[in-house]
């Protein structure tokens, strides 16, 4: 009775977690504020010791929907009231800028010369003097402008006005048929089967991956 007591609050607390992850949404580890990296390690621990109460749930259930919904109210709050968004996420701090290094904007971001120089080689900056301005984000991660005769080439520096690209899209997935993405290109199965042939494959059974780009071209990836 206990072991399906302890699979039932396992049970419960995935459900939980996995609810509140969907409502705070989905972001990468560098998109996260501090204190969203802080609640997600508090909900995490609080979900594991739910996963093993078996006298009182309830209590570990509680604190991890108050510290769920204390975290929806700020990202709410940062949304509707941006003046108050530097004082919960924090702003970002200019730590380089024209060959000038801030010392008061490091002691402010708690950062010293070696992270700076570890950030930099991260960008891909190994010489400071290929940086115009570097500032530090709220995030933790480090944005660099380089300096204009360091920036790379792109078609406007030449003059050219290249056409404009659009996303690739699945048209077959793991042996599948997507049609919705086939109707929305435009296309339909009897295409499909004519390009299938046409690049020596019977069905799309035998496709791992089939994407369709903006230049009308379709790419055929058979599962090795």
């Amino acid at each position: 009775m206990e072991l399906f007591h302890t699979a039932g609050t396992a049970m419960l607390s995935i459900i939980v977690l996995f609810v509140i992850a969907k409502v705070l949404g989905h972001k990468q580890i560098s998109q996260l504020t501090f204190f969203d990296y802080i609640t997600g390690i508090v909900i995490g621990s609080i979900a594991a010791e739910l996963a093993t109460e078996l006298e009182k749930p309830l209590k570990p259930l509680v604190a991890m929907l108050v510290y769920g919904v204390v975290t929806v109210i700020l990202n709410v709050i940062t949304n509707k009231f941006p003046k108050l968004r530097k004082y919960i996420n924090g702003t970002p701090t200019i730590i380089m800028d024209g060959g000038k290094i801030y010392r008061k904007n490091m002691k402010k971001a708690k950062m010293d010369l070696s992270e700076l120089m570890v950030l930099c080689r991260q960008e891909g900056y190994f010489n400071l003097d290929d940086i115009q301005t570097a500032v530090f984000e709220h995030n933790g991660r480090l944005t660099v402008l380089p300096v204009s005769g360091k920036r790379p080439l792109n078609p406007a520096d030449l003059g050219m006005k290249p056409k404009a690209e659009h996303i690739c899209t699945e048209v077959i997935m793991d042996g599948r048929i997507m049609g919705e993405n086939l109707r929305r290109r435009g296309l339909d199965k009897i295409w499909l089967d004519k390009q299938l042939k046409s690049q020596g494959f019977k069905n799309a059974k035998e496709v791992y991956l089939g994407i369709y780009d903006s230049d009308n071209h379709l790419s055929l990836y058979k599962a090795q």
